[in-house]
């Protein structure tokens, strides 16, 4: 029998087979990333930038950020952009990944269908919203991928003393943000989202915004080098390339403004160079 973390294991071992490639003809730089960046649209345009600036090629590989790290913690990737901030720290301190830094921000949203059945909409906090989906069964979509949206996910069911596990009407994609809000909107279900990802795809779903606000929503997006020191095999020069790229004045300009013409906010807030401590959301 093929179980859901099976195909999850297969799904992934797919995606480092059909990784993406940009630019042509330098030398390769593997990038594990989260789908957020990837399904947001914002790597199509800084990659490119990056390749034609430099004799690399990038190799997007667009998992959740819990397979980006375990690749990172195997020496399977040259560089990581992911967002589940002690997990990411956990790698620095083992030794598997050096050079951390701080890039962006945006924050993560509940969406679901405008009929709300669990009338959630409007609620400032993130725990009570998830109760009330609990309390209602209402249908809810998760990523169940591991992914930084997924320990998000987890860590609000945490703070609202609830475990969905098992549960009917709790449903796990083990997919991307992209795939899993396409799901979520094919089933008139609720999910948590980033919003980057949300806007990208906003005019293809029916999904809203329901619940948003809560400080516990921020989502922070750091870039990190994996450890050469470490693996021999790792591009050490590229990688320490693309970190330096991803938090230079001409990413971070992009960064501010993608997303301003099409969705009249941009998608991410640029932070490279900032006091990580003293940011907040918005």
């Amino acid at each position: 029998m093929v179980t859901r973390w099976m195909w999850m294991g297969l799904l992934g071992a797919l995606a480092i087979l059909m990784a993406v490639g940009c630019g042509g003809g330098g030398e390769e730089v593997i990038l594990a990333t989260t789908t957020s960046t990837y399904d947001s649209g914002l790597l199509d345009t800084l990659v490119p930038m990056f390749d034609d600036e430099t004799d690399y090629e990038v190799k997007i590989i667009a998992v959740g950020t819990g397979q980006a790290l375990a690749m990172g913690e195997r020496g399977d990737a040259d560089v990581l952009l992911v967002h589940a901030p002690s997990s990411e720290l956990e790698l620095v301190e083992s030794g598997a990944t050096i050079n951390r830094q701080l890039v962006m921000h945006n924050d993560f949203i509940i969406v679901g269908s405008e009929d709300d059945p669990a009338g959630v909409e409007g609620m400032t906090s993130a725990a009570d919203a998830f109760a009330t989906i609990y309390d209602n069964e209402a249908t809810f979509i998760s990523r169940g991928d591991d992914s930084g949206t997924h320990k998000k996910e987890k860590a609000i069911w945490g703070d609202a003393g609830l475990d969905p596990e098992g549960k009917s009407w709790y449903e796990q994609s083990g997919q991307g943000m992209g795939a899993s809000l396409q799901i979520a909107n094919q089933k008139d279900a609720y999910t948590l989202s980033d919003r980057g990802t949300y806007l990208a795809q906003s005019e293809n779903l029916d999904l809203v915004v329901l619940v948003e606000g809560d400080p516990v929503f921020f989502n922070v997006y750091h870039v990190m080098q994996v450890n050469p020191d470490k693996f021999d095999k790792v591009n050490s020069e590229g990688g320490a390339a693309f970190v330096d790229f991803m938090i230079s004045e001409e990413a971070q300009n992009i960064i501010r403004d993608f997303g301003v013409d099409k969705f009249g906010q941009p998608l991410f807030i640029p932070d490279a160079g900032k006091d990580e401590s003293e940011l907040t959301p918005g």
